[in-house]
């Protein structure tokens, strides 16, 4: 079953449905992960009834932070902005499907706190937003 799991994490990383930017944009913020030096900055359009109606995600990065940012991004399409708010860890982690050591944790996470930091418009991201 993991193995199933690893290539759709692949499959996100090199063929990702949303990568790019958006531009104009309601919601935009970026972060990196100082440990690997993985970046991702995340674009969202919100329509009149407060839902995620676009998003896109750009930066770089090892397969497992494009492949969440990937998989994240496709998760809120259509989520009010109150749902995306309540996003934990544990969903970032069962979109992965698979085990990740503390390194791998911070890299499928970091989507996940650049996307909390924008839409709570916070000046900075803090990992205390995935937990």
């Amino acid at each position: 079953m993991e193995d199933l799991y690893r290539e759709n994490i692949i499959e996100h990383y090199k063929n990702p449905s949303y990568r790019g930017k958006l531009d104009p944009h309601d919601i935009s913020f970026a972060d990196n992960n100082p440990l690997c030096g993985d970046h991702i900055q995340i674009d969202l359009r919100v329509d009149k009834e407060g839902k995620v109606s676009e998003a896109r995600f750009d930066g770089h990065g090892c397969a497992i932070s494009q492949a969440s940012a990937d998989l994240l991004l496709e998760s809120v399409i259509g989520k009010s902005i109150e749902d995306v708010k309540k996003l934990t860890r544990q969903d970032i982690l069962d979109m992965l499907g698979i085990d990740l050591g503390p390194v791998r944790m911070k890299c499928a996470l970091l989507s996940l706190k650049v996307l909390k930091a924008g839409v709570y418009g916070l000046g900075e991201a803090t990992d205390e937003l995935v937990e």
